[in-house]
């Protein structure tokens, strides 16, 4: 028998950063699965070093309740901690570690009642759902649809156990992601006029989507159930040039959209920024060299999410968790989005605070632990 500090601490101790395989904490979770006679459905990914989890709990039947959660953190290099990030301590009414808020608390905490579930006799099944690389672009969790639906496992509801205070959200903005490269023309830099300055014209890219995201913070139609309550776009990373003296030839930047559902990012974003660059980029570009190019190419999207006609479900959420407010809104994204887009009934609760994560020194309150206990407290006695 494990607690709920316990199965937290097992499941930190797994370094399952994204770039690393998953399989060891799979393999963990597969085998514990195992000893209470639960068999477990795994599905990997092409290379063979990560994997998802399906398992169910009860009788096979329609219905129940799916608890879905993502495996892997996000790095912790060049950050500073005050204690050992995959080793969880438990410290004034906190446990720190990597995972603890996002999102490892929510499986574990099931995990420590499994046995309780296993000794239950119960009417409907719970599901467990584990994936691999959400926070590199939900990149595991259209797989573990596929098979949940190759497996008929139709729950009524999917519970995505992110960090919401264990509050019930209803809704998120969508993702979109992209790459532009900017490829001009090398030359030496004494004679700048005779290439094509790629990161010039990045700069100038940036600056025209720069204006674009103001103009989004000062729309005044907004959508006060999220915070901020208006689309955002970002740009996170940017790469170009080889050495001070030569004029660079490529540039590449990488950026997000986050969308309300009610904006059209085709027509607000990528539409304009292909009419800037038509009209005022390539010109420049093309009157010195004819190779020169500009390309932006989609590299992920992450679908929102949307409240369910019938808000049954809903209510049934709020009994299960004690929340009595009308259900939330989000601004962070989650694989909710691609079950529902499945047709799989989707509401995001879970243990922890957002504002803790992907940050040192990450932790979950104790009193999130206990809220999600009681939480699967509930969740055994309405399933029985």
């Amino acid at each position: 028998m494990y607690t709920s500090y316990e199965m937290i601490k097992k499941l930190v101790s797994f370094d399952t950063t994204s770039r690393n395989s998953n399989l060891h904490l799979i393999n963990f979770v597969s085998d514990y699965l195992s000893q209470h006679g639960i068999e477990s459905y795994i599905v990997a990914d092409d290379s063979g070093a990560k994997a998802n989890l399906l398992a169910t709990i009860g009788p096979k039947v329609d219905g129940g309740i799916m608890l879905s959660g993502h495996t892997d953190v996000v790095p912790v290099d060049g950050q500073h901690w005050n204690t050992n990030p995959f080793i969880a301590t438990k410290t004034n009414d906190r446990i720190y570690g990597r995972g603890t808020a996002d999102m490892k608390s929510f499986a574990a905490i099931f995990l420590a009642h499994l046995p309780r579930f296993v000794k239950a006799k119960l009417k409907r099944p719970v599901h467990v759902a584990l994936s691999y690389d959400e926070e590199v672009g939900c990149l595991g969790a259209p797989d573990l649809i596929n098979a949940a639906i190759s497996l008929n496992l139709r729950p009524k509801l999917v519970i995505i156990g992110e960090p919401t205070e264990m509050k019930v959200i209803n809704r998120h903005k969508s993702v979109l992601s992209f790459r532009t490269i900017i490829t001009g023309a090398e030359a030496h830099s004494a004679y700048p006029d005779r290439g094509v300055n790629s990161i010039f014209f990045a700069g100038d890219l940036v600056h025209f989507l720069h204006a674009l995201s103001q103009d989004f913070s000062s729309n005044p139609i907004q959508e006060p159930r999220f915070d901020p309550p208006y689309s955002t776009l970002h740009i996170g990373l940017i790469n170009g040039g080889t050495a001070q003296n030569i004029v660079p030839k490529v540039c590449t930047f990488d950026w997000e959209v986050r969308a309300l559902p009610s904006d059209d990012i085709i027509t607000l974003v990528l539409e304009p920024l292909e009419k800037f660059v038509l009209e005022k980029i390539m010109p420049l570009m093309k009157a010195v060299s004819k190779s020169a190019t500009v390309q932006t190419v989609a590299r992920g999207e992450v679908p929102g999410l949307t409240p369910q006609p019938d808000n049954s479900l809903e209510n049934l959420l709020c009994e299960l968790t004690g929340y009595n407010s009308d259900p939330e809104s989000i601004a962070f994204a989650t694989e909710g989005g691609l079950f529902q887009k499945q047709d799989l009934p989707t509401l995001i609760c879970g243990p922890g605070s957002i504002l803790q994560a992907h940050k040192p020194n990450e932790y979950i309150e104790l009193s999130q632990v206990q809220a999600c206990e009681q939480f699967m407290e509930r969740l055994l006695n309405h399933l029985s």
